[in-house]
């Protein structure tokens, strides 16, 4: 008798144990990861920095942003690939910069503390890159048509300008847009050899030859887009072959192949984001950002004035691109959006609603579906998870 009660009592007590883990595990489940996400904004009376809030990738509910560092429109972020150090290109006591901001994370709250800043020397910048050595930092400045090379220290400080680079002329197939070089984004190839400047005012991608440990650039050639097409923004494929150029103007997405022997790129095709009879009636229309997703399957892209997501399925074989979906961002102008690392979320930044919408990404279509959460973000026009991209 006293050995069965043993043997129950012995029983009961790993079933408690078994449940007890089981729990655990379901719960870590259930709560997911929480990912950080970093937001620049634009110049308004609601926005007065960076903003930062997290997601939670179990269900994509988001934080209610917090302001984590105070700059006058710090639009466009980056982050240092080795160092926790963050980049952000703006206003400080008036003077456009490219300032350095120290990220310091206990796991709940993160904070940003300044360390410096660089005058830019010709305007405001729209975008701000660093290259995977972390030893240099590339601006591109949409209002002088110029691209800008910065060193970086062993901290991640910024420790001077090397280089500032006028992009001459203007295509001027769009009036008032297209009289003078717009340089509108900046980044480098996979292998850290190029960098690549799309102009809008220039309907090209003026490429750069990179002396990493010169912390330097010099010309090297360029791609052309469509006439009028203003490219604005782009995306290399994972697999290193192809690249998708978001052209602001026409509202495309231009494929090139990638030669990266010769860092050269040959266009292929080009498709629109949204049906011309679908923006005819639209007062105002622009196309903002492209991301394509880590799998390699799917492109995205924003459509201002429409107000939506295009979603591109990736042909396997040719890189080329088959629009399958376009979806209300839940948003007044979308400047931004980003996807997650993990594939599984899409974040819808709306500069005019003030607001940051989550969709869930499907994984065995890429199309994306409003998870029914949103959150005031002021003026944001950038939109950057912790792994920089």
């Amino acid at each position: 008798m006293k050995v069965a009660i043993k043997r129950t009592w012995r029983s009961s007590i790993q079933s408690i144990i078994g449940l007890f883990c089981f729990s655990i595990a379901m719960t870590h489940t259930a709560l997911g990861e929480s990912l950080n996400v970093w937001l620049g904004t634009g110049r308004s009376p609601q926005s007065r920095g960076i903003y930062h809030c997290k997601l939670d990738t179990s269900n994509g509910k988001l934080t209610e942003p917090k302001l984590v560092a105070e700059m006058e429109g710090p639009g466009f972020l980056a982050k240092h690939p080795k160092l926790p150090v963050l980049y952000a290109v703006g206003g400080i006591k008036n003077e456009q910069v490219v300032a350095a901001f120290a990220i310091a994370d206990d796991g709940k709250s993160p904070s940003l503390t300044f360390m410096n800043a660089v005058s830019i020397g010709d305007g405001g910048a729209a975008h701000v890159a660093v290259d995977a050595t972390g030893r240099t930092l590339l601006t591109a400045q949409y209002g002088g048509g110029s691209v800008a090379s910065f060193a970086l220290g062993s901290d991640g400080s910024i420790t001077a300008r090397t280089k500032l680079i006028k992009h001459e002329g203007g295509s001027r197939v769009v009036s008032n847009r297209q009289d003078a070089s717009h340089a509108h984004w900046a980044g480098v190839s996979p292998d850290n050899k190029f960098a690549f400047v799309p102009d809008l005012g220039l309907d090209r991608v003026v490429i750069y030859k990179l002396d990493p440990a010169n912390s330097s650039i010099e010309p090297h050639g360029e791609g052309v887009t469509p006439p009028g097409s203003g490219p604005r923004h782009m995306k290399f494929h994972p697999n290193g072959r192809w690249i998708y150029v978001l052209n602001e103007l026409s509202l495309t997405v231009t494929q090139f192949e990638y030669d990266a022997t010769k860092g050269a790129m040959t266009p292929v095709q080009t498709v629109e984001t949204v049906p011309a009879v679908d923006l005819a009636r639209e007062k105002a229309k622009s196309a903002s950002e492209i991301r394509v997703h880590p799998n390699g399957k799917y492109v995205y892209s924003a459509n201002r004035g429409h107000d939506s997501i295009s979603v591109f399925e990736i042909e396997a074989s040719s890189g080329n691109l088959k629009r399958i979906q376009i979806e209300n961002a839940r948003a007044i102008t979308p400047r931004n959006f980003n996807v997650s690392p993990s594939g599984d979320w899409l974040l819808v930044a709306g500069q005019a609603s003030h607001t940051l919408a989550a969709f869930s990404v499907e994984s065995d279509s890429g199309r994306v579906v409003f998870n029914q959460n949103s959150v005031y973000a002021p003026s944001t026009i950038c939109v950057m998870f912790d792994d920089g991209k």
